[in-house]
């Protein structure tokens, strides 16, 4: 079995900032998970919806690895990102990476993980790999998910393998933190405008607080427009609370970064927008709690007020980013 060194295989709870933390702590750069997901600027809302779906995805976050890239952008590290449609040469790039002392981090297809415990496709996750044999591969997942786990190569080839939404070419990635790289602190404000920035002016009625807002409008439409309305809301609601989100659709994990940088900066906006931030966070839960109650009764009631709560929060939120804007 072929190990990196000094890893400490803490799984948190967010997939890409679980394998973000694991690739920093053995660079010796040890931030807590609100804080790497503010500094990425990963918070954000997206409301998406197509024929092919059994039922709208509600998402809380920028894209997958966007986090990733906004981290390394923001930081000054050195990214080292691989991507081919070579099953050997996928693997070639790992072993290389764990030979030479990095672990590796790896977007797949959960899918497919043996440790996995819902089975449902999703080609954005997000693991840390730090050792492997002939037969299986040490990694870090969320802490859900079971933390420090091993699965096969072979489950771990079809899982970066796979095609379908939200999945890359074999992507694999290290992250470097050269000797000039500014302090994290320094660069608090700039990722908070920067996030505030986006989710004021988004580029389509999908994402940011426009997003929220067009979810309340369809918000009461949900039962009937849900394949199998028993199984799609209560999932969709599990999703926003349970599925790698931190709680409330990321709004706990944002919440708890602004509470971090409030610590260190003086600033009547930053106080604001935390302040708006836990209401925030905490009306998300109950969207969700509104969700499960539709799905599990068939009442339109529940998504009635579900509705109104996120035409509230559409409001709350774009209030609270501006108040952010005016940090720097």
């Amino acid at each position: 079995m072929r190990i990196v060194e000094d890893i400490e295989p803490r799984g948190t709870r967010h997939c890409e900032t679980s394998t973000l933390g694991v690739l920093l702590r053995h660079q010796k750069l040890d931030l807590s998970e609100p804080m790497l997901f503010g500094l990425a600027s990963g918070l954000s809302f997206v409301y998406w919806d197509s024929k092919r779906m059994d039922f709208p995805f509600l998402g809380g976050r920028v894209k997958p690895f966007e986090l990733t890239r906004n981290l390394a952008a923001n930081l000054g590290l050195d990214l080292r990102v691989q991507e081919t449609t070579s099953p050997r040469t996928a693997w070639r790039n790992v072993v290389t990476a764990v030979d030479a002392g990095h672990p590796v981090g790896l977007q797949l297809d959960s899918f497919h993980l043996e440790h996995f415990t819902s089975k449902v496709h999703f080609g954005g996750h997000v693991v840390a790999l730090y050792g492997y044999d002939d037969d299986r591969a040490l990694l870090v997942d969320t802490d859900q998910q079971g933390g420090a786990v091993s699965t096969g190569l072979d489950s771990l080839a079809a899982a970066r393998a796979e095609r379908g939404p939200m999945t890359a070419r074999h992507r694999s990635f290290t992250l470097h933190v050269p000797a000039d790289a500014p302090s994290p602190w320094s660069r608090i404000v700039p990722a908070i405008t920067a996030c505030a920035e986006a989710f004021l002016h988004p580029p389509i009625a999908n994402v940011g607080h426009r997003g929220i807002e067009k979810a309340g409008r369809l918000a009461p439409t949900w039962l009937d427009r849900a394949v199998d309305p028993a199984r799609d809301l209560p999932q969709a609601a599990l999703l926003m609370e349970k599925g790698g989100t931190g709680g409330a659709l990321f709004r706990n994990l944002y919440r708890d970064f602004l509470a971090e940088c409030a610590q260190r900066l003086d600033s009547a906006p930053l106080r604001e927008g935390l302040r708006l931030y836990t209401e925030a966070a905490t009306r998300w839960t109950r969207v969700a709690e509104l969700i499960d109650l539709a799905g599990r009764t068939g009442e339109e009631k529940h998504l009635t007020e579900a509705a109104e709560l996120l035409r509230g929060l559409s409001r709350l939120e774009r209030d609270a980013m501006e108040r952010l804007l005016r940090v720097a």
